[in-house]
């Protein structure tokens, strides 16, 4: 007889994916609101920042830099770090993805949300209350508390 074998589940590969993106904001006109900040709207109707992976040889802040020009159709500057986005995910391939996305502040310098990729169906401004209420996943919240500590602590990262 041959060799046994195991039976039971088979094992899921693990991969580990990086990101980068950013929380792009400005002062609101609104004094309740504060600061407005950009989201975008996927396809499948989700609102969150945004964010990709990098290309070959791209850094982090170059990689956030420039899928947040690509997806939102503003050129942006860095301004501050806020932290990593950390999750998992199964994929169609059985295998599970750790994801880290990092996020910087950035001020928007020029362009317009009328010049955002094809990527999303939608980009608008959002009052940092009504961003926190809209974003689809709460690990995006978590993101925008960071950031909204950052900004209202009266340091505007200049």
């Amino acid at each position: 007889m041959g060799a046994s074998r195991k039976r039971g589940k088979k094992k899921k590969t693990k991969r580990v994916a990086v990101s980068a993106g950013g929380v792009v904001w400005r002062p609101s006109s609104d004094q309740e609101a504060q600061v407005e900040v950009v989201l975008v709207q996927t396809p499948a109707q989700r609102w969150g920042l945004p964010k990709g992976k990098p290309n070959n040889g791209e850094q982090l802040i170059e990689t956030a830099l420039r899928e947040v020009t690509e997806e939102t159709g503003l050129t942006v500057a860095l301004d501050r770090k806020i932290g990593v986005m950390r999750y998992s995910f199964a994929t169609g391939k059985g295998a599970q993805l750790d994801k880290a996305v990092h996020f910087w502040l950035m001020k928007p310098t020029g362009g317009a949300l009328a010049d955002h990729d094809a990527e999303h169906i939608d980009v608008r401004w959002f009052g940092l209350g009504d961003a926190l209420r809209t974003v689809s996943y709460q690990n995006t919240v978590k993101i925008l508390e960071d950031a909204a500590e950052l900004l209202l602590n009266g340091k505007d990262g200049a």
